[in-house]
């Protein structure tokens, strides 16, 4: 069952997130951007948004917050509480800067590391995506799954060109098997295979932030995450200048075919 303390911050987490999205729209496609240190985005509303978050949340509970937008420091920040809360307040800021709707505001619930609840609104929709393990998961009111369709040259995947051109050989790999589509928004790709819009996802590029809101909602619609370059959760520290994490997801059949096709 879930607990009085899950379900208080689930709630508190739909709440915050949905009173940004306003502002999200309102900024939309006309609010200054500049380059950070790492080649990555960022505007204004990112920055609000994730103060405004973090401001209602931390109004309420003694948890530790993580935003992609935090000052970067020396070293990692290591989890001290038992509940955690990791941020991408525009997950698809290049889009998002440049008037291209898939963006997304991700959110995601930790508890001892692992992430129990996702909530992800999908901007160019206006749906809000949230759910856990053992809890299910919605697309705005509606409840999802992974799809169950075996895997076939008609399947659909979500896919962007590896930062890392050592991996430029997937894509040839996966052009050749499978429908492509490139969204410019990691956790929009991953929420997409939870909700059955997209087959599976192949990604080289993300960070923590941009999919610790969306894996619990492809494992709570029946999906897998598969992890290449070495588990994720628990999360014990938050790193800004982390390594760039590389996965697969969608069904047990699609993950085992990009596994073929991939030759992993």
């Amino acid at each position: 069952m879930i607990s009085s303390e899950h379900l208080s911050r689930i709630e508190a987490g739909k709440h915050a997130v949905l009173a940004q999205t306003e502002r999200m729209h309102r900024d939309f496609g006309h609010v200054k951007s500049e380059w950070k240190y790492d080649g990555t985005r960022v505007t204004a509303s990112d920055v609000a948004i994730s103060e405004g978050i973090f401001r209602e949340l931390g109004a309420r509970f003694d948890d530790d917050f993580f935003s992609e937008e935090l000052a970067v420091t020396d070293k990692p920040i290591p989890l001290a509480k038992r509940f955690a809360w990791v941020l991408d307040p525009i997950d698809g800021t290049n889009n998002y800067a440049t008037g291209i709707p898939y963006c997304a505001i991700s959110l995601a619930l930790l508890e001892n590391g692992r992430p129990v609840y996702g909530i992800v609104y999908d901007m160019a929709r206006r749906v809000l995506m949230h759910g856990g393990p053992g809890i299910g998961v919605w697309d705005g009111d509606q409840p999802a799954h992974v799809t169950a369709t075996p895997p076939d040259a008609n399947s659909m995947l979500g896919f962007h060109s590896p930062y890392d051109k050592t991996f430029s050989h997937h894509a040839t790999a996966l052009v050749q098997n499978f429908k492509i589509r490139g969204l410019g928004s990691s956790t929009l790709h991953l929420a997409y295979v939870a909700a059955g819009l997209l087959e599976g996802t192949v990604d080289h590029n993300v960070r923590i932030w941009d999919i610790a809101a969306a894996v619990p909602l492809v494992l709570a619609a029946g999906g897998e995450v598969h992890f290449l370059n070495g588990e994720q959760f628990p999360m014990t520290v938050f790193d800004l200048k982390m390594d760039r994490i590389r996965f697969i997801a969608g069904n047990a059949s699609i993950c085992a075919k990009l596994r073929t096709v991939l030759e992993l």
